[in-house]
């Protein structure tokens, strides 16, 4: 059975990221994010140029796979979810019911995740990236069950150290 794995930004810095993939056996990283880079200077190793030039060094692949983030107006109605619940970006817990429903409709439904379904080359495994430290908070984790309901893909969900 095929295994993935998925990751976040928030919590880790740039060596800790580096490490928890390797740990992983991540041989290639799929990037699902909208825009690519990162607020504050304690993420800006997570910004595109940095991230790959970091990644290329160690070894993984990238890719962007942009067809998978969601769009703009997705991202404000989970930004209002937030507001209404009193919860920033970087402390939410779980996506908005809303968010969930037209994020599968109106990306997953229309998205072929084949491509991105299958071992990377050289094996080891393949990381959803997003910006959340947790998947719960992310639409990470909804492409992580679609893999897991359309190709039995195993999913493992890797966090930053705590602390």
């Amino acid at each position: 059975m095929l295994r993935m794995v998925t990751i976040g930004v928030y919590g880790f810095d740039g060596e800790s990221f580096l490490r928890r993939l390797r740990q992983a056996d991540v041989r290639l990283l799929l990037d699902v994010r909208q825009r690519r880079g990162v607020r504050g200077p304690e993420y800006a190793w997570a910004n595109s140029r940095r991230l790959q030039a970091a990644l290329a060094q160690a070894g993984i692949a990238y890719e962007h796979h942009p067809e998978l983030a969601p769009t703009t107006e997705l991202r404000r109605l989970q930004y209002a979810e937030d507001d209404r619940q009193g919860v920033g970006k970087r402390s939410r817990r779980e996506l908005a019911p809303e968010y969930t429903r037209r994020y599968t409709i109106e990306i997953l439904d229309h998205a072929d995740p084949t491509p991105i379904a299958s071992e990377p080359p050289g094996g080891g495994s393949a990381a959803l990236l997003c910006v959340e430290r947790d998947p719960e908070a992310c639409h990470r984790s909804l492409i992580a069950q679609r893999l897991t309901e359309q190709h039995h893909i195993t999913i493992e969900h890797l966090r930053p150290p705590c602390g």
